[in-house]
């Protein structure tokens, strides 16, 4: 079994994350219990929320898994049927009880991409860099590939075997959160993923790799296609009409395969502004940062150091105009420079 015959610090490190999950259980006991995601659930956030609900469940817990925003992509409403993932979307803001005791997952308090939908922030479960320091009464933030590997090694180390549904669902999540172990992949994901195919029902993980790509999407590669420039290995994107977050993210993905091309800028009109989509394969450039400060002043945005996501306000971006492409293009490429010269990048306002 993963995890037999460990000795001195690995051991030690097993045996505090199993104390610290029984805080977690004392936490929610006769509690209210939600487990939140971020507002556009990706299958790294549902994998993780429903795996977390069913471990709950292991000690006589129940939760409820919910989320503010909407499923975009087919593949992520696809999960919900195919796994037997069950959750509350589309709140209102302080929907939930005051006395729900929630448990975010995916996601940080505070972050541009969590909605507060009522209830106590009180317990955090997350991969992502520390942007908004906030007190949780349990906390579990680290350095993975995916959110749900950390999930996943709950039950490793309870010595729990997960459901083949749940199982499936967590090895899926890793595969696409890791870009199938090609991105931010760490030794505790490739641990997980081993564990859980066992586990996992694989039928199950083969039929989320059918049809991914809906009609609809083309017209917005096409645009991003013929917008694409490069500049000393740095490609950018515009897709001047609203699409999906996650589809921004599918076409930075899509750019990021283009040889000659080490960093992408995918960026596109959105109802309430301009989203971002950032990858990286250079090492020196980091883009959950350089997103966070290239965005300093006209936006918000962050996440890991090979791939983030942001905005610019709606306010913003009718305030730059026609400037708007230029002001993307030169603050990225001298924050970029700037990284790629060993650096420490300046916050730049309007």
């Amino acid at each position: 079994e993963i995890g037999s015959g460990l000795v001195g610090s690995e051991m030690c490190i097993r045996d505090r994350n199993k104390s610290m999950k029984k805080e977690l259980i004392q936490l929610l006991k006769g509690k209210n219990a939600y487990i939140q995601t971020h507002d556009f659930p990706d299958p790294d956030a549902l994998a993780t929320a429903f795996a977390l609900q069913e471990y709950l469940k292991y000690y006589g817990l129940e939760a409820t898994i919910c989320y503010e925003g909407k499923l975009e992509r087919a593949s992520a409403i696809r999960m919900l049927d195919n796994f037997g993932i069950q959750v509350k979307g589309g709140q209102t803001k302080g929907a939930l009880p005051e006395d729900a005791c929630v448990v975010l997952v995916d996601s940080q308090n505070q972050n541009s991409n969590v909605t507060d939908i009522g209830g106590q922030k009180s317990a955090c479960i997350d991969h992502h860099p520390v942007h908004h320091e906030c007190e949780y009464a349990y906390r579990d933030i680290r350095k993975t590939g995916a959110c749900a590997t950390i999930v996943a090694s709950y039950f490793v180390e309870d010595g729990i075997i997960p459901k083949p549904n749940v199982a499936a669902a967590l090895a899926y999540a890793i595969k696409m959160d890791t870009a199938d172990f090609t991105r931010g992949t760490t030794q505790k994901d490739t641990d997980m993923f081993a564990y859980l195919f066992r586990y996992a029902d694989w039928d199950l993980v083969q039929n989320m790799y059918a049809d991914t790509l809906e009609l609809a999407d083309l017209s917005a590669y096409e645009a991003a296609i013929q917008s694409i420039e490069i500049y000393d290995r740095v490609g950018f994107a515009f897709i001047p009409f609203e699409c999906q977050p996650a589809l921004i993210a599918m076409i930075s993905d899509f750019m990021k395969a283009l040889d000659g091309v080490d960093v992408v800028i995918v960026y596109a009109r959105q109802e309430d502004g301009i989203r971002f989509a950032v990858r990286s394969d250079e090492k020196r450039v980091n883009v959950g940062v350089l997103l966070k400060e290239m965005l300093h002043g006209i936006g918000d945005g962050g996440g890991h150091p090979a791939m983030a996501g942001g905005c610019i306000s709606k306010e913003i971006a009718e305030r730059l105009g026609d400037t708007l492409h230029e002001t993307v293009k030169r603050r990225f490429m001298q924050g970029i420079q700037e990284m790629r010269d060993g650096k420490s990048i300046e916050m730049r306002n309007v």
